[in-house]
């Protein structure tokens, strides 16, 4: 095995992991904003959105 070899390899193994993250979160994300939505649309609000006279 050469040194090209060794760092090519492990180049293309630290993007496949980086790429596979960042697919994870994004497939993550949509999945919580669906969750969100559909909580919402049960009538489930956010304590952040409150209105400024309720506690």
């Amino acid at each position: 095995m050469s040194h090209t070899f060794y760092v090519a390899v492990s180049y293309i193994a630290a993007f496949a992991v980086t790429l596979g993250l960042v697919l994870w979160v994004f497939i993550d994300h949509r999945g919580r904003r669906r969750e969100i939505e559909q909580l919402e649309a049960a009538g489930v609000r956010r304590r952040s959105a409150r209105s400024e006279g309720n506690p």
